[in-house]
């Protein structure tokens, strides 16, 4: 391992355990203050002072147990490529070890620092901004480094950097479509050396429809045709009706982004797959930390609707531990956040009025909808209005 990967690798845990440590000490010191709160109105003096100071130790307690049993085994594992650890790359056990360690406890003490205050008839802290926000910043931030530590972070972005998670609207790595004219002597009816040529050519459009060995075939809505094989031994290859033209133009067409702009104004087209990882991490947390945003609202934190919005937060934050653009991440989307967060804003708003934005509820009602309706429905018959081709 060179210097420069040595370095990286030591930021990036460093900073992943700041972010599974601060929180906690900063959620836990909070709590303690209400605790001592609570203890110098119903007790002597020093019973509040010992209340918080043991608070403060087992906060130091289990963080350095969770780190020393827990979380420094797990890396290790991770780094050592453990088979039954990382398995089949559609998880991440990081993410997961972070949110129950990290993520769980914090939002338990928030409820119960809610708790404590609402059985006293205190009103003293209501962890409004920092600490909240410093708990799902860290979440975030856990979420960044997981994607973005196996790219490098100096020079260009490069076809590895792809392979780690990252979205890019950019075709890259992308083969040649073989043109299919008459004389390709792969495709039925076309001309064989040594024979005469038939009477009759198949059109463009039988080509398609049929592949090499006869079999029918329909073309997508998109203009493609389901992925064959052109010959025993031969890679599957994508089939599209617009391959019709030749060699160079397809080549060309694949590997140019279709915002490609030559113009003046071309810096202004500056895009990289590593910043634009750190804006879709931020923009997946925006609904949660809207949710948990609504409960530092006085009307709120101070009744028993802290517990649904915590808890429901706390689920959506699970969503975290599949890898970014699994399938998967589209129903856990649905089941774990846009679905109940609906029914929970739905009944603040009745009873609290708009503590929450409209906004957010309309959006995670259309996204039910949306999922429900063109996974589902759209597969009835009385939805379906394909014709078939013959």
């Amino acid at each position: 391992m060179g210097a420069g990967k040595t370095l990286k690798f030591a930021v990036c845990e460093v900073l992943q355990f700041v972010g599974l440590c601060v929180p906690l000490f900063i959620v836990m010191q909070r709590f303690a203050v209400i605790v001592a709160k609570v203890k110098d109105v119903s007790r002597p003096p020093g019973d509040s002072r010992t209340a918080y100071w043991l608070i403060v130790a087992a906060s130091v307690a289990y963080v350095t147990s969770t780190a020393l049993l827990i979380w420094i085994p797990l890396k290790y594992m991770v780094f050592q490529k453990k088979t039954f650890v990382i398995g089949r790359k559609k998880w991440r056990p990081v993410a997961l070890v972070y949110v129950i360690l990290s993520t769980l406890p914090c939002f338990a003490f928030l409820i119960a620092s809610s708790e404590v205050q609402i059985n006293n008839n205190m009103k003293h802290d209501m962890f409004m901004e920092v600490p909240v926000s410093l708990v799902l910043f860290s979440l975030i931030c856990m979420d960044v480094v997981e994607r973005i530590r196996y790219c490098r972070l100096t020079g260009r972005a490069n076809d590895r950097n792809r392979e780690a998670e990252i979205p890019s609207t950019i075709l890259t790595h992308m083969e040649p479509v073989t043109p299919v004219s008459p004389l390709n002597p792969l495709v039925p009816g076309s001309a064989v050396p040594g024979a005469a040529l038939p009477t009759s050519v198949p059109s463009a459009s039988q080509h398609h429809n049929r592949t090499p060995n006869g079999v029918g075939l329909r073309p997508e809505p998109n203009g493609t045709v389901p992925l064959v094989s052109s010959l025993p031994g031969n890679p599957r290859r994508p089939f599209s009706i617009s391959g019709l033209s030749s060699r160079s133009e397809s080549t060309a067409a694949y590997h140019m982004s279709p915002y490609t702009y030559t113009g003046p104004l071309r810096f202004l087209c500056a895009t990289d797959a590593r910043a634009d990882v750190i804006v879709d991490s931020f923009m997946f947390w925006m609904d949660t930390v809207e949710m948990v945003r609504s409960a530092g609202h006085p009307l709120v934190y101070y009744s028993g609707w802290v517990f649904p919005i915590y808890i429901f937060s706390y689920l959506s934050c699970l969503r975290v531990v599949v890898m970014p653009h699994s399938p998967l991440l589209s129903s856990l989307g649905v089941a774990l956040q846009d679905l109940p967060f609906f029914f929970v804003r739905a009944g603040l708003v009745a009873l609290f009025g708009f503590v929450t934005p409209v906004l957010y509820m309309m959006k995670n009602l259309f996204i039910c909808l949306a999922f429900i309706y063109f996974n589902f429905m759209t597969k009835l018959r009385i939805f379906n209005t394909e014709r078939m081709v013959f």
